[in-house]
């Protein structure tokens, strides 16, 4: 992350109706020492080298002395005004016996690199070092914002991307602005154009500025994991590390979630916040990015149904203590109080300290999704009973089990009426149909078998109660 020693306070507006200017970092420029293996710009008493089958542009600011130079195959010297070389043909005094120097290789720097770029909210800003912070998707130009190549400077960088095309509102080279797409894409098919741009993306000049007072989205999503592939994330070591939208690493901080309504201004709230809260000593070390960003929406926290436009606001604090959350906290109790005059309907946060703004521990996703979860089984019970009236659905008829008493008088009340007795006993129900057998409907003491009121006795002749002894 970009950081200067004077400036301590990093804010970040992406989406704004104002765009950010973003300034393409890296250079190919003869006098920059960071282009050379040696790490030192030659001097008169040594050998220069440029890879051979590399393309290159290479600006020259100032006149050089070399004892030899190899050139690429393919390449360009851009000359400020009085720049040049000459060669030295013995040894240069100020710089010894001379070493060989190797241009490096620039063309495998990423259009969608967070670290190369820096964002400012004016031109001054950037000259100044004023640079501002913003999760990783919006530290590549947006597609609202104004792209910025250093004036005397050339470069080269790989707009390689999932698009066809990458749209920003205007493209700054060499000191002149394009803002005209036919224009810039002169520009693109020239020699120049063609050593500084190269990769499977154009960079197109399409758009006029974000026109919403409550900002417009960056438009990077679609490039996330390409954009998530360069940056390396550090350990962190708070309670719980949260990820804002748009960023590619969990960090220490807060996370303020806005909904506005008709009548918000992203660049209103983005000074009122400046002014109340950020010129505070105690926030000195805080830094903060505010965007719009697109928000799922969810059912029951599993079926998605949408997105939500919503204002993120991301606080983290550079000395990793507990501001960020007092911050976040701080401009709760501002909205709370002033919401409805500056257009906000609701705000809330999380922190890392494990800490928000809904300390009753319910989630409001869980509420929601317990109740659609009980509004669809009352619709569920009152279609059937509908069906069930139509008779479009009818309820199984329940049967009784059958009586197991052979007894059938007065049982008929008990129950509630007649029973059905299912089929006709030919033996107990119609004694005449029984075969003639003697004694069977006598109840004399000695048959073994007789009918009385209460039912049909058999006697065992072992217990008979005239046996006293058991005969076999």
């Amino acid at each position: 992350m970009l950081k200067t020693p004077d400036v301590l306070l990093l804010f970040c507006l992406v989406g704004a109706a104002e765009a950010l200017y973003k300034q393409w970092v890296p250079d190919t420029n003869y006098e920059n020492k960071t282009n050379w293996d040696k790490g030192a710009v030659p001097c008169g008493s040594d050998r220069v080298q440029f890879p051979a089958q590399r393309k290159v542009s290479v600006f020259v600011e100032t006149t050089h002395g070399v004892r030899e130079m190899r050139l690429p195959v393919d390449g360009e010297f851009i000359l400020n005004s009085r720049a040049g070389f000459y060669v030295v043909s013995g040894q240069d005094p100020s710089c010894g016996t001379g070493v060989t120097a190797q241009f490096k290789d620039p063309t495998s720097l990423q259009w969608f690199d967070p670290a190369l770029w820096q964002a400012a909210a004016t031109l001054n800003d950037l000259q100044n070092g004023n640079f501002l912070f913003s999760v990783h998707e919006e530290s590549v130009p947006c597609q609202y914002d104004d792209v910025v190549f250093k004036a005397l400077s050339s470069f080269s960088v790989d707009t390689s991307s999932s698009q066809s095309s990458i749209p920003v509102k205007s493209v700054s080279v060499l000191g002149k602005m394009f803002d005209s797409k036919s224009e810039f894409s002169q520009y693109l098919s020239s020699r120049s154009g063609q050593l500084q741009f190269h990769g499977s993306s154009a960079v197109t000049v399409e758009n006029q500025g974000c026109g919403d007072p409550s900002g417009c989205e960056c438009g990077n999503s679609e490039n996330n994991q390409r954009i998530c592939s360069t940056v390396t994330c550090e350990s962190v070591s708070c309670k719980k590390p949260l990820l804002p939208a748009g960023h590619c690493c969990k960090v220490c901080g807060a996370i303020m979630t806005i909904k506005y309504a008709t009548g918000f201004n992203l660049q209103t709230y983005r000074e009122r916040i400046r002014h109340l809260f950020l010129t505070l000593p105690q926030y000195k070390s805080i830094q903060l990015g505010m965007s719009k960003v697109l928000k799922s929406q969810w059912l029951m926290e599993i079926i998605p149904f949408g997105t939500t436009s919503e204002i993120q606001v991301v606080i983290l604090d550079q000395e990793k203590g507990t501001q960020a959350e007092a911050l976040a906290s701080d401009i709760l109790k501002d909205v709370r109080s002033h919401g409805t005059t500056i257009g906000i309907v609701e705000a809330e946060f999380q922190a890392s300290s494990g800490s928000s703004s809904n300390q009753s521990g319910i989630n409001v996703g869980t509420v929601v999704g317990a109740l659609f979860g009980v509004l669809i089984i009352i619709t569920v019970i009152v279609v059937m009973v509908v069906l069930i009236r139509k008779g479009i659905v009818q309820m199984p008829k329940l049967h009784l089990m059958p009586s197991m008493s052979t007894t059938k008088k007065n049982n008929d009340f008990d129950l509630g009426g007649p029973l059905d007795h299912g089929f006709d006993n030919p033996i107990f129900d119609k004694p005449h149909m029984l075969p003639d057998i003697p004694g069977l409907h006598e109840n004399g003491t000695d048959n073994s078998v007789y009918i009385t009121k209460t039912g049909v006795h058999f006697v065992n002749p072992v217990y008979d109660d005239k046996e006293t002894d058991f005969n076999a």
